[in-house]
């Protein structure tokens, strides 16, 4: 059985797409061959800066004969029926067979496609591949029509085995397929032939190309580690660069460069970013000192003075980039020292959303927000409200204009600058965590305030705004932020009443709203006299009214907000249909959903957590959680699996019942009407469960409530088997039935069992 040898050689491929495009390649052609009836062992795609190479391994040599038979039309039928079975049988009408069948005698066409040779199906596929390669982005060039990420060169595709190497011949826009491929662009540019993958991998090698990416990557790395470790420094880890760095060179030489020490001042966030993201660089850093204090560059060349020029070109560039950056820092410090205000201001003039003000509004919202939920969290009110007011202002500074990416951390510097407490700083940082299901939380009070405050005062106002997320849309990144929410308050374990938090966020918007227009309230429609104004005038000025007033109207009244320059009702800039109330409850479902999709990864299921969401306390996700738990703990027991079940039959019974007789079966089962001793027993196994129950539930000790009712197991089951409920005796039926009463509101007290699937 041959081997194929696929490479695909071009102009460099950028860094980003090489590693999809190697997948590509390999999932293309493979499928490609299998769909014409080839088989395979194995096969591996490879990525250069100027290749992508296949490597199949044990291909058939050709494909196997392959007899259908396809029924046709009826005998007699339309001709245009059968002139179309025979178009798409790809047979003449002299080729059907007429057969008999249990609905009369229908034609048949006999398909035979013989088996065909692996060259011939090989080079079909392949140039169906190169024409149709998925690439992000593609070139033309020339006068072919052929579109590839960089032009194509050259294609090399060799099937081998014992007894030699076979060249499969195909064309593709002129480019013809061969057995010879080029090494290192200058160090090896001739070209050579291979007979097989071992020979194509081992010649590249002897020709200055590492073919593995993850080769050159593991060389990049030892190299770098090696060299910072004879100076006593560390490289700073980064994979993603390092895979990045890897796809720029097919022959890596680490070169190992000093900072100038004009720059060494610079916080090494800066240095970092400023080098990974201009110049590709990997950071060196001294772990006594914790700075930056060289640099590590790969190149693509072995040169005569072992790479002394090169690395003396990079630095003259690097001290040009650092330079910008010494001279953002040094601007932005003074501005911080001076206490930020500058900065704060400046933001009044940029927009969050169009419909929810600047971030200078969105900043008093989260403030005054975050003064509110600071003693839940325990922090100082007015720390975590000064924390909230210069969180953002580092998006005004030049070096977060320069590199968003350090938005938080620089507000954390400077605010350290700024003399403020060191609470406050590391909120500044620490307020957009968590970013994402793996990022950290944090843990300081100050910081959870904060960032609780900035993720609802953000679903809250795209929340009021409708501007919620649809299906996988997500713009504004709103699961995310609710995600966030979650992991704050459960990983903290905070007791925060999500329902009473949105209500005061949503609070903050309504004045923030009623201060930019005219809020006012409906009394009646129809009469302009019925509009209350919540502004009054004053000395021939508008005062708003204040808060208690835009509450008292949010929490009765539907809100409209009118353009201020129309003075008048019928000219609406937003119309908050949704009482606050609604609002809540709609946010507060968005959260359930991303709870669930937070407790499934933690092993709890779906219906577990629905059985919790219904009773009451259902904003508490802390309690909701731990309710949750105990649930999920006590349902993978027999007893709590078996317990549903019984669970189950008796409301089941009951609810026929009480949907026959017209009545509700809830009060008055009384032990002097049981005759069974199961009966009895289950009447004393209720009273110890709910003696149990009703102080565990009360002071929320779930584990000790849902022992107790898993324990009502086996006298339930013992009830079901040797009582009938429905017994002949009015009066012993309707005891019976208020019994199974007892048993759906015990277990029903603890959780709602009827979400429980199965």
């Amino acid at each position: 059985m041959p081997d194929l040898l696929i490479e695909l050689f071009s102009e460099e491929i950028p860094a980003r797409m090489q590693t999809r495009a190697a997948d590509d390649l390999r999932k293309l052609v493979t499928d490609g061959l299998v769909e014409a009836g080839l088989t395979y062992a194995g096969a591996a795609a490879f990525s250069t800066p100027r290749r992508l190479a296949l490597s199949v391994e044990g291909l058939t040599a050709e494909s196997k004969a392959v007899r259908e038979e396809r029924k046709g039309p009826k005998v007699g039928a339309p001709d245009k029926a059968i002139e179309g079975f025979l178009r798409g049988a790809g047979v003449a009408r002299e080729d059907l067979e007429v057969r008999d069948d249990k609905n009369g005698q229908v034609y048949f066409a006999v398909i035979e496609k013989p088996g065909r040779m692996a060259a011939d199906i090989i080079a079909e596929v392949l140039e169906k591949t190169v024409r149709n390669f998925p690439w992000p982005k593609s070139m033309r060039w020339g006068n072919g029509n052929l579109k590839w990420v960089r032009p194509l060169h050259a294609i090399l595709c060799i099937l081998s085995d014992e007894a030699g190497t076979e060249v499969v011949p195909l064309e593709v826009d002129g480019i013809k397929s061969g057995n010879t491929t080029q090494g290192h662009r200058f160090l090896a540019p001739d070209a050579f032939t291979v007979a097989n993958f071992d020979d194509y991998e081992a010649k590249l090698k002897r020709a200055n190309v590492v073919l593995r990416a993850d080769e050159r990557a593991e060389a990049i790395w030892a190299e770098a580690t090696t060299q910072a470790f004879a100076l006593g420094l560390d490289v700073v880890e980064d994979r993603g660069l390092l895979a990045e760095v890897a796809g720029l060179v097919e022959w890596p030489v680490v070169l190992l460069g000093q900072i100038d020490d004009a720059f060494l001042g610079l916080p090494p966030e800066v240095l970092q970013t400023s080098m990974k993201e201009h110049q590709k660089f990997f950071s060196v850093r001294n772990p006594k000192t914790e700075r930056i204090e060289r640099f590590v560059t790969v190149a693509n060349m072995e040169t005569a003075d072992n790479g002394t020029t090169i690395l003396a070109g990079n630095q003259k560039v690097l001290s040009a980039r650092l330079a910008d950056a010494k001279f953002f820092w040094e601007n932005d410090l003074r501005v911080a020292k001076a206490g930020m205000q500058p900065w704060l201001d400046s933001l009044a003039n940029v927009t969050f959303h169009n419909k929810l003000g600047s971030q200078k509004d969105r900043i008093e919202r989260i403030a005054a927000l975050a003064r509110e939920i600071a003693p839940s969290v325990g922090a100082d009110p007015d720390l975590a409200a000064q924390a909230a007011k210069v969180a953002k202002a580092d998006l005004s500074s030049e070096m977060v204009y320069e590199f968003p990416e350090l938005q938080g951390l620089m507000g954390r510097y400077y605010a350290a600058e700024a003399g403020l407490d060191a609470q406050v700083a590391a909120a500044c940082e620490e307020h957009y965590s968590p970013l994402g299901p793996s990022d950290d939380v944090p843990t300081a009070p100050v910081s959870v305030a904060v960032a609780l405050a900035d993720k609802i005062d953000t679903l809250t106002g795209f929340w009021a705004i409708d501007e919620k997320p649809t299906g996988s849309k997500d713009p504004f990144a709103l699961r995310r932020a609710a995600l966030g929410v979650i992991r704050l308050v459960l990983e903290n374990g905070h007791r925060c009443v999500i329902g009473d938090l949105v209500v005061t966020a949503y609070q903050e918007h309504a004045l923030a709203w009623a201060k930019q227009y005219r809020l006012r309230r409906y009394l009646d429609p129809q009469n302009e006299k019925g509009v209350t104004d919540f502004f009054e005038g004053v000395d021939g000025e508008d005062r708003f009214l204040g808060k208690d007033a835009v509450n008292a109207a949010l929490a009765h009244e539907k809100v409209l907000i009118t353009d201020p320059t129309t003075q008048h009702s019928s000219s609406p800039v937003y119309d908050l249909a949704h009482p606050t109330l609604n609002l809540s409850r709609d946010l507060l479902s968005f959260f359930h959903d991303r709870l669930k999709v937070f407790l499934k990864d933690k092993g709890i299921r779906h219906d577990i957590i629905d059985a919790c969401i219904a009773m009451p306390g259902n904003d508490d996700l802390t309690l909701l959680v731990k309710r949750a738990e105990a649930l999920a703990a006590t349902l993978a027991t027999d007893d709590g699996e078996n317990l549903i079940q019984g669970f189950k039959r008796a409301n089941n019974i009951l609810t026929q019942a009480e949907e026959k007789d017209g009545v509700e079966y809830s009060y008055g089962a009384d032990i002097k009407f049981a005759e069974d001793e199961a009966e009895k027993a289950l009447f004393a196994a209720l009273d110890a469960a709910d003696a149990k129950i009703a102080p565990a539930m009360k002071a929320e000790d779930f584990s000790t409530a849902m022992t107790a009712m898993a324990a009502l197991r086996a006298p339930i089951d013992a009830f079901f088997t040797d009582v009938q409920v429905n017994a002949e005796s009015e009066i012993l039926r309707r005891n019976r039935l208020n019994l199974l009463s007892r048993i759906r509101n015990i277990c029903l007290s603890v959780a709602d069992l009827t979400k429980i699937e199965g």
